[in-house]
């Protein structure tokens, strides 16, 4: 997750608004490092979306069962296209979220 798949700054990126969803996840015990390792697979994918302005997901160094979410979409349609993706159907819905104890999304307006 050490990695961003464009080259635009965070200025281009919040340029114009849109909707921020900010998630927090925790995962089941013993389970982290594989939420890791399927993210590590998903997290190029959602970046490549073209409704997605910026997305970034952080592993907590002092839990590392926790992982946070910072993800800026051009809108509510381009969150909806997102979550309807290929990849979010196999890595989030099919793999990740059944080896979560916790995952609570917030979503935000840009000011």
């Amino acid at each position: 997750m050490n990695h961003y798949a464009t080259q635009k700054s965070i200025s281009d990126a919040v340029d114009g608004g849109g909707l921020l969803v900010v998630a927090q996840w925790e995962a089941k015990p013993g389970e982290a490092d594989r939420i890791a390792a399927i993210l590590d697979r998903f997290l190029p994918e959602a970046q490549r979306e073209d409704g997605v302005k910026l997305f970034l997901i952080s592993r907590a160094t002092d839990n590392p069962a926790q992982f946070l979410f910072y993800e800026l979409f051009r809108d509510e349609a381009a969150f909806k296209a997102h979550q309807e993706s290929a990849h979010f159907k196999t890595y989030i819905a099919g793999q990740a979220l059944p080896l979560l104890t916790k995952r609570e999304r917030a979503q935000y307006g840009m000011l």
